[in-house]
């Protein structure tokens, strides 16, 4: 499968003014199309936190959001938790917990809302071409600003130390994101695509504005990847180093796309750990 189909352009009216959502709550459990789900896959606990689905109000309706935070105190700071191609399934709010449990309100909304359900879908190659290729990155941004105005009308979190974190789909998402909203304190992308994905819905790719960027963001990609060459990320690196953002790309050798993805046999513990503190190290040391 080819991830850079993510870019097929749908009909001019697919936008945002598509009005209706296919989904109006989470999906429950693992998405079908991530294959069996394996034993090592984490379950982190929601004891001390308030963990569970709430409704985001957007610009043409309301989007299911998945939200973590610790059961007391408040002024929390803000991680914006961006999906995989799969959707806020498990994995994804198994996050949001991880960072509840440090002290985040975390928020991951459902980025597919609109254009359909794909927890029930059983083949990727579908998942690509009916969802994910019709998703223009302009309702994207309004939604995640979106989920922050949510965060914020809470009262429980401080929106001025926010921070975003993605995986794969999402960590080319966290790219854009931190272009499109300077207050973000600091991102952290996991292999999020660099490039090859521009269409009429998709006008950018992250390697174009990697040199007008003013948000921190550190990008960690994997040495095998087959989606993602290294030149591409050399040559990201090359369009950071131009600008003034102090973002970071570092390549973990000998590991797979998704080494992340604890669910799946991508999975690689020692690479997901390391990454793990340095995501941690990175959002406390810049102020989120």
């Amino acid at each position: 499968m080819n991830l850079m189909q993510f870019g097929v352009a749908p009909r001019a009216d697919e936008g945002l003014s598509r009005r209706g959502f296919i989904m109006t709550s989470l999906a429950t459990g693992f998405a079908l199309a991530s294959g069996a789900v394996l034993a090592q896959a984490i379950k982190t606990d929601s004891n001390g936190l308030i963990a569970g689905e709430v409704s985001v109000p957007t610009s043409d309706g309301k989007i299911p959001a998945y939200r973590a935070m610790p059961a007391k105190g408040g002024n929390f700071p803000v991680v914006l938790v961006v999906q995989e191609i799969f959707g806020v399934h498990e994995h994804i709010k198994d996050m949001c917990r991880r960072f509840a449990k440090l002290g985040y309100f975390a928020i991951a909304p459902e980025m597919f809302a609109r254009q359909g359900d794909v927890s029930t879908m059983t083949d990727i190659g579908q998942i690509l071409t009916n969802v994910v290729s019709k998703v223009p990155d302009a309702q994207v941004m309004s939604d995640l600003d979106a989920a922050v105005a949510f965060a914020k009308s809470s009262g429980h979190a401080n929106t001025a130390r926010l921070g975003i974190i993605g995986y794969c789909w999402g960590g080319r998402t966290v790219w854009l994101y931190s272009a499109h909203n300077p207050k973000v304190k600091a991102g952290v992308a996991y292999y999020g695509l660099l490039s090859g994905m521009k269409s009429e819905i998709k006008p950018q790719d992250p390697i174009d504005i990697g040199d007008s960027l003013s948000v921190p963001v550190l990008g960690m990609y994997a040495g095998l990847d087959t989606y993602i060459k290294e030149d591409v990320v050399q040559a990201m690196r090359d369009k950071l180093a131009k600008g003034k953002s102090g973002s970071e790309v570092i390549i973990f050798p000998g590991v797979n796309h998704g080494f992340n993805a604890d669910y799946r046999p991508t999975y690689d513990k020692s690479a997901a750990d390391y990454a793990w503190k340095l995501a941690r190290d990175w959002f406390r040391e810049r102020g989120v």
